[in-house]
């Protein structure tokens, strides 16, 4: 089937190249310097898009005909197509491949059409699409991944369906986090009127955001209509008492973690915010401290986030989460931040792992203690203190000996009282050494005694 689709366009660009499809009228315009041929077909027995379509058309109007579906490649062969407006028809479904080739087209117009559901990944093959027009369809939904190929869009009218909620992810496209922005900001123009919102901050969001001063979006319409649950007459979103949207906060229980090689860490944060913030871990750097080459050979999987953690909200603006290292290495050193979401905005709050290894310390070689017996400390001072009072003694006995030889040397003749004297002293030298060494195993006391006693035996007798 999909062949004989691309057969027929292919010979409907060969041999219809300048013919104009049957209940339609092709007209050419001036742009410039260049010629712009436009194609309009208005006529209510039109029940399929036409194949035949001139490939030089720029402008492609199908306004109130019987086409319920646009088939895939539906307009392959308009490669220069810039303006394609399907509107007020009867359209039920898109395929996702629908628009394929259309790579120069500026502007998309669906209104008034019965679609319930809207291919945006088909967006991807219009890169320069900046209007789209979902006026006036029975959407009741927008899916998170929506934001995805929404960038480039600057007109979005999708007023007039059956829309209840906007998903986060819109908002953040919308009113992006100062400082997350690359480039300069984008306006927006869009068209949220006439649709059954529910009265909550999303909304409420958006809607304070748009009137503040500076706002990168601007609404079509700012009476927007809201209710308490569904089935509810609604009111103006003024008029409602909405709780107020509060940015998310997170405070981390540490900051700076450092834990040994092979242990196990708990990471964790507490945010607050309304509504209440969901958690989500990111590791965004490795440290290169050590074991560079196993760490830099991961460094391109960074940023990643990280699954396996757990969170929980105690009660309503407040959740918890943790994240458990077990088994450190040291690939799990880094940067890790928990990042706190919210229809309000996004926060984060880095925290900072270091692993530290054990060193290993050579084994020092035993000591051989010698055994020393109880009374060793008293043998070693005894022999010393000994040779000090022998020390004194020859020191006073020199003492004498000088006071003495003098006396000797006036006299003419030798004195036999001073020469016995003499010889008490030089015999009493010649046996201290032996003397002191006996005395070792006495106690001090007794040899201070003696040393008193035989001073004042040697004292009494000189004198």
């Amino acid at each position: 089937m999909y062949l004989l689709i691309l057969a027929q366009i292919f010979l409907s660009s060969l041999l219809a190249v300048h013919s104009c499809p049957a209940l339609c009228a092709c007209t050419n315009g001036n742009s410039g310097m260049a010629e712009l041929r436009l194609v309009q077909c208005s006529d209510s027995g039109i029940s399929a898009v036409p194949i035949n379509v001139p490939a030089d058309t720029v402008k492609l109007r199908l306004e109130k005909t019987l086409i319920s579906r646009v088939p895939r490649a539906a307009f392959f062969n308009l490669s220069e197509l810039r303006f394609l407006w399907l509107t007020y028809n009867s359209i039920t479904s898109i395929h996702p491949s629908s628009f394929v080739n259309l790579k120069t087209l500026r502007e998309l117009r669906l209104d008034g059409n019965l679609l319930t559901s809207f291919p945006w990944e088909g967006l991807r093959d219009m890169p320069r699409l900046q209007t789209l027009g979902l006026h006036n369809n029975r959407l009741s939904s927008l899916p998170a991944h929506a934001s995805l190929f929404l960038p480039n869009i600057t007109y979005l009218d999708l007023s007039s369906n059956r829309l209840t909620i906007l998903p986060a992810e819109l908002l953040d496209l919308w009113f992006p986090v100062p400082g997350q922005q690359e480039g300069p900001v984008q306006r927006r123009i869009l068209g949220l009127h006439d649709n059954p919102w529910l009265c909550d901050c999303q909304i409420s969001m958006v809607m304070s955001l748009s009137m503040s001063l500076g706002s990168p979006v601007v609404l079509m319409d700012q009476l927007l209509i809201c209710s308490r649950s569904l089935g509810q007459s609604g009111m103006l979103l003024t008029q409602a008492e909405l709780s107020r949207c509060m940015r998310p906060s997170v405070q981390p229980a540490a900051t700076r973690v450092i834990s040994p090689l092979g242990s196990n860490v708990i990471l964790r944060c507490d945010a607050t915010g309304y509504p209440t913030p969901t958690l989500t871990w990111i590791k965004t750097s490795a440290y290169t401290d050590c074991c560079q080459e196993d760490i830099l050979q991961n460094s391109d999987q960074l940023p990643r986030n990280l699954e396996s953690f757990m969170q929980e909200s105690p009660r309503v603006g407040v959740r918890w989460s943790i994240i458990s290292l077990n088994g450190l290495s040291y690939k799990d050193a880094g940067e890790y931040r928990c990042q706190a979401r919210n229809m309000a905005g996004i926060s984060e709050a880095p925290i900072k792992l270091k692993v530290v290894g054990v060193t290993k310390l050579s084994r020092l070689p035993k000591r051989k203690f010698q055994k020393t017996p109880k009374s060793s400390s008293v043998k070693y001072r005894k022999p010393n203190k000994t040779a000090t009072t022998t020390n004194i003694l020859s020191l006073k006995e020199n003492q004498i000996l000088q006071n003495v030889t003098p006396l000797s040397m006036n006299k003419s003749q030798t004195d036999p009282n001073l020469t016995s004297k003499l010889f008490l002293i030089d015999r009493r030298r010649r046996m201290n050494l032996p003397r002191a060494k006996k005395k070792t195993q006495t106690s001090i006391k007794s040899a201070r005694e003696r040393q008193e006693n035989s001073t004042t035996l040697l004292t009494e007798r000189l004198v």
